[in-house]
């Protein structure tokens, strides 16, 4: 009996223990949650009264540079078009679509064999009439030349028998007859020796035999020239560097003069070729410097210039063509590549700059802020100078170091707010 009253006062003391403990948890917790709702009582009294904690942004001097924003292709200045100068088959294309090519390399080769049997005949017909040309200088002229010798000295023999026959029948030793004999054979040393001499002309330069021969060596050779030239037009070269951007040839293709096969893109300077809002046309001129990349390499900006302002508007989307010269085009550059474009049209240092974010109505212009006067959001009207990307310039209305409102805040004209600066 003594041993089950000890156990009895021990389990006694123990939920008396227990219960203290529980008591002493239980007005802890209650602390606790008093003290928090007086907290949060506290925190939105201050917001009643203060406002909501709203991030601001400040008016801040620095430079402000005023671009204007297009997007447009990439194009070179001109393209070649490539195509055959005789009506031919193809037999081998000899280049790729996108292929680097230098000047004078072969692109497309047409069937040739009967081209080139032409031009092996125009060689012999040029052989033929060079031959002909050296036959009158090496035999013909110096025969004609020996026989002339002989004419002449027959004439002499001639002339001698006539003149001493002449003498004779004066003085009576010989007879009509024998002096009529002289004469003619007289006569007829004379003819041929006026044949002989003509027969030297016609053979020597500027007669008439040589001048023909000339001309038929002359014609054989401009016949040999074309042939040439046509097995020339067989192979279709690269007329400069370049990259073939379009190709709409295949072996066995009939091609004719005046059909475009390829077309070329010349190595050299790289025109971008946008489209500037017509309202935009007052900012830009030619020579102003300008920031590019292509779409597919937005990290890489490479420079460029105004180069050209198309006189006229296009109607129909309301905008002008203008054309930047890229003077160090990258390498990864391609024809008709998408690019964006920023256009440094004004630039100002020590301006007061200010988020776009933060002004209301800026084309309208009467643009305004959501300021802070006395706790309260305040509307501001303001001034606006250069349009940066995200920035514009304050003229009027605000000065460096005050705040305005951001239009995605919520706040509403007259309402307490607590700027928070970023």
């Amino acid at each position: 009996m003594a041993e089950q009253a000890i156990v009895l006062t021990q389990h006694r003391r123990w939920f008396s223990v227990s219960a203290l403990w529980s008591g002493f948890l239980s007005h802890k917790w209650f602390i606790l949650a008093v003290t928090a709702l007086l907290g949060l009582g506290a925190w939105q009294g201050a917001r009643v009264l203060l406002g909501p904690a709203i991030v601001v942004d400040q008016v801040k001097l620095g430079r402000l540079v005023e671009t204007v924003m297009a997007s447009g292709h990439v194009e070179t200045p001109y393209r070649v078009e490539i195509g055959s100068q005789i009506t031919g088959t193809v037999e081998d294309v000899l280049v790729q679509q996108g292929e680097k090519v230098t000047k004078g390399q072969p692109l497309i080769a047409l069937e040739s064999r009967e081209l080139r049997a032409t031009m092996v005949q125009a060689q012999g017909a040029v052989a033929q009439a060079e031959a002909r040309i050296k036959q009158l200088e090496e035999l013909t002229l110096p025969s004609a030349k020996e026989a002339l010798t002989q004419a002449q000295a027959t004439l002499l023999n001639a002339q001698q028998t006539y003149d001493r026959t002449a003498q004779l029948e004066h003085n009576g030793y010989a007879t009509r007859a024998a002096l009529d004999d002289a004469q003619k054979t007289l006569d007829v040393a004379r003819a041929a020796t006026r044949s002989a001499q003509f027969q030297v002309y016609t053979a020597s330069p500027g007669g008439s035999d040589y001048v023909m021969a000339q001309t038929q060596a002359n014609q054989a050779r401009a016949n040999l020239d074309t042939a040439e030239s046509r097995l020339g037009y067989a192979t279709i070269v690269a007329p400069r560097d370049g990259v073939l951007i379009s190709r709409s040839v295949e072996r066995g293709t009939v091609v004719q003069p005046g059909k475009t096969l390829l077309v070329l893109a010349p190595t050299g300077d790289v025109q971008l070729v946008l489209q500037i809002d017509e309202r935009n046309l007052g900012k830009i001129a030619l020579g102003q410097k300008a920031l590019a990349s292509a779409d597919a390499y937005p990290d890489r900006r490479f420079p460029a210039t105004i180069t050209y302002i198309n006189p006229g508007i296009d109607i129909s989307r309301a905008s002008v063509e203008v054309k930047l010269t890229v003077a160090d085009p990258p390498d990864y550059l391609r024809q008709d590549m998408t690019v964006s474009v920023d256009v440094e049209v004004a630039a100002r240092d020590n301006a007061l700059i200010l988020p776009l974010r933060s002004v209301h109505d800026v084309l309208s212009g009467n643009a305004w802020v959501l300021g802070i006067k006395d706790g309260r959001a305040s509307q501001r009207p303001v001034k606006i100078g250069l349009h940066g990307n995200s920035q514009v310039e304050i003229i009027d209305g605000l000065a460096a170091g005050d705040v305005a409102i951001p239009q995605s805040s919520g706040v509403l004209t007259g309402q307490r707010v607590r700027p928070v600066l970023q």
